[in-house]
């Protein structure tokens, strides 16, 4: 099944690790709506949190009343699947194209050749996630019907399918949930981020994450050391992204770099920049208790709380001013990580001559107050990411090394049978939730 393409329905960023080209460009961190009208973001951080159904907030959008239902569709699965019986129930998170939450028991498929069964040990709350729900599209893919969400993963092998021989029962993985083709041009070239008929996990009409039982192609699985676990093996997915972004711009030893956005993408953009080598290290803000996270979680790092009283351009210069006098010390890299337009215009004028301003990510479809003829004259290259490719095993070694603590990101955790009460407390920003996880304690039964 295909997905149909629609038109805009809201103006919110795009996802575009979700969003096959060219309905692409990622976006990441600062969503529109967690910001009041002055674009000021409203998050408080607090301590990682076990959340209980008592102390977890209501749902409270209107639109989005909750449905619990025992029964769910295919979801993209192919016609005839064989089921299995599980051990234990299936329960699953899904959101419905008129912008309902159901909780559904789902069908256990077997796994066919190339396939593993897994069990999903945690799953981590992306802003996509809150998207789908809220709105039912993003940018261009459109919700038509019931679907699993959950995109951020890992867990451990059940049972394999045949022709499976690099993975067994027991296997402690983490999911790539982008599966391309295979047989396009891009996909050939090694370039499968780029695939036009990927299957992403958790995007209409293909289940994702958010449910104890889950068949993946075992090609898009990846082994976890024991001494990563299965929250940081979940982290993997952002990580990707941002990892995929570091690869695209020319990072070395001593490069002086901003990260613009204090969210979870920004923040893993911040470690492991300072993890390539980059100094001096600049990120900015709006919200100063972000900022104060960041030097935290970065104790190098300079922070800069954006002025919102001051243009794009005094906001650029003011970050300039912090590097030094002469363009030579300018950051050669800035790394875009909000997808607010504002933001964008400033990272522009942040850039030194002949520097690179690398789009990680984008928010609205078109950009209109883009200092093109500054970017032109200072021949400053603007460049974008889709996705991540080749990037995992990279992530996995910069977790397991200690270059990047990404568990630190982790804020508030729920049991599975409560993600709908973590996806909601993950949607409202008083909250102040860094990276919300859904988790499954319980013990994993081979059938």
């Amino acid at each position: 099944m295909r997905v149909k393409w629609g038109g805009m329905r809201q103006r919110w960023p795009l996802f575009s690790h979700l969003i096959p080209l060219p309905l692409f460009l990622r976006s990441t961190v600062l969503l529109e709506p967690f910001f009041s009208s002055n674009h000021q973001s409203i998050f408080e951080l607090h301590p990682i949190t076990m959340c209980s159904l008592a102390a977890s907030q209501p749902l409270t959008h209107d639109a989005t009343p909750v449905v619990d239902e025992l029964k769910v569709k295919l979801n993209g699965c192919p016609s005839d699947p064989q089921t299995l019986k599980a051990p234990l129930p299936n329960p699953s998170l899904q959101v419905t194209a008129d912008h309902n939450l159901k909780r559904v028991d789902a069908p256990v498929y077997a796994p066919k050749s190339g396939e593993v069964l897994l069990h999903i040990k945690a799953t981590g709350i992306c802003g996509s996630d809150v998207h789908f729900w809220k709105t039912g599209c993003i940018g261009s893919l459109v919700f038509e019907g019931d679907c699993i969400i959950g995109h951020e993963a890992a867990g451990v092998v059940i049972r394999v399918g045949e022709d499976v021989t690099d993975l067994k029962p027991g296997d402690r993985v983490a999911v790539e949930p982008g599966v391309p083709c295979g047989h396009c041009f891009l996909c050939k070239d090694g370039r499968y981020n780029l695939c036009e008929d990927v299957q992403f996990s958790g995007v209409y009409p293909y289940a994702g994450t958010l449910q104890r039982y889950k068949v993946h192609p075992a090609k898009w699985l990846h082994k976890l050391p024991d001494s990563v676990s299965f929250a940081e093996g979940a982290l993997l997915e952002p990580l990707s992204v941002v990892l995929h972004g570091i690869n695209s711009a020319p990072i070395t030893l001593g490069t002086p770099a901003v990260i613009c956005g204090a969210g979870p993408i920004g923040l893993l953009a911040l470690a492991a920049a300072r993890a390539s080598g980059a100094h001096p290290l600049v990120i900015t803000d709006v919200e100063p208790k972000r900022l104060a996270f960041a030097k935290d979680f970065v104790p190098t790092a300079i922070t800069y709380q954006v002025d919102i009283s001051k243009s794009n351009e005094q906001n650029g210069k003011a970050v300039r001013k912090l590097f030094g006098e002469t363009e030579y010390a300018q950051p050669r890299v800035v790394f875009e990580c909000t997808g607010i337009e504002s933001s964008v215009c400033s990272a522009a004028y942040m850039v030194r001559r002949g520097g690179v301003l690398m789009v990680v990510g984008v928010g609205r479809s078109v950009m209109n107050n883009l200092p093109f003829m500054h970017l032109s004259l200072a021949e400053i290259q603007l460049r974008f990411i889709n996705r991540y490719k080749d990037t995992w095993p990279a992530g996995i070694a910069c977790i397991e090394g200690g270059l990047i603590d990404a568990k630190k990101l982790v804020s508030h955790v729920f049991p599975l049978e409560q993600a709908l009460e973590g996806l909601t407390l993950s949607a409202d920003p008083k909250n102040g939730c860094i990276k919300v996880q859904i988790v499954d304690e319980t013990e994993t039964t081979y059938f």
